[in-house]
């Protein structure tokens, strides 16, 4: 009787941009372990784009080293930008051969990124019942790419339709408005307090001018950055799942 042997699953590599903040590295390994714990025996690596080892052609390596054979390379970008859309495929490009490796969308937009962010301001104290009274300023690190731009665009007003007062956007880099301009103008505009959400996963140069504009234009709630939030390990492991099952589904077919 033949035994059939079902292939193991693939590996995850979480490709993370870097920084030289010892505090973005270590929140991401921090996401990475919740993402472990949730999925027994999936092997998850990381490499990082800069700054950070192992790097992403040095995390590969390692895998095939260690008979890996297939791979799910996971952005950690809550949008699909230059990184997501020429960075990350170039570094892959130079995988080992005979490692099969495939790009998974980026985390964002959804709607755990959106319960992700509810769940750090109500940690930095804000209360469900302000919720009517209160302009929430959306901020991200910023990108060059218009469609990253016209993406939080729309996650912010999806989320105004829950029920905040206003949810402005606010970049870090690139264009404005910055951060400290978006909580002038929700005081302008009548919000009875002013909450700041950083739409970013990990702290490091971008997040901190995030937070300095939030302090400096007095905002009354400055949430976290969503690091390990249990809905970010969520999401990622639905986007690894949903890659892997394309694959599989090919291979069946």
């Amino acid at each position: 009787m033949r035994t059939f042997v079902r292939p193991a699953p693939p590996a995850l590599l979480a490709v993370a941009h870097g920084s030289r903040d010892p505090r973005h590295a270590a929140t991401v390994h921090a996401l990475l372990g919740r993402v472990a714990a949730l999925h027994p025996g999936l092997r998850v690596a990381v490499g990082f784009l800069d700054f950070n080892l192992p790097s992403v052609p040095g995390a590969l390596r390692a895998l095939a080293a260690d008979g890996v054979r297939d791979v799910v390379a996971q952005p950690l970008l809550l949008s699909r930008a230059y990184h997501a859309k020429h960075d990350i495929p170039a570094v892959l490009r130079r995988a080992p051969r005979g490692l099969r490796v495939r790009q998974a969308d980026v985390l964002g937009p959804a709607p755990l990124l959106t319960a992700a962010l509810e769940r750090r301001l109500a940690q930095a104290g804000l209360d469900a019942s302000w919720r009517s009274g209160t302009g929430v300023v959306l901020a991200s690190a910023g990108s060059s790419d218009p469609a990253a731009g016209a993406a939080l665009a729309g996650i912010a007003r999806e989320w105004q339709a829950t029920g905040w007062r206003a949810v402005r956007t606010a970049f870090a880099s690139a264009s404005g408005p910055r951060t400290e301009d978006a909580v002038r103008l929700l005081r302008a505009e009548g919000a009875r307090r002013v909450a700041v959400a950083p739409y970013v996963l990990a702290p490091g140069f971008l997040p901190d001018r995030i937070a300095r504009g939030a302090r400096e234009a007095g905002a009354d709630v400055l949430a976290n950055v969503l690091g390990p939030a249990p809905e970010v390990a969520e999401l990622l492991l639905r986007r690894y799942e949903e890659t892997a099952s394309a694959r599989d589904e090919r291979a069946a077919g």
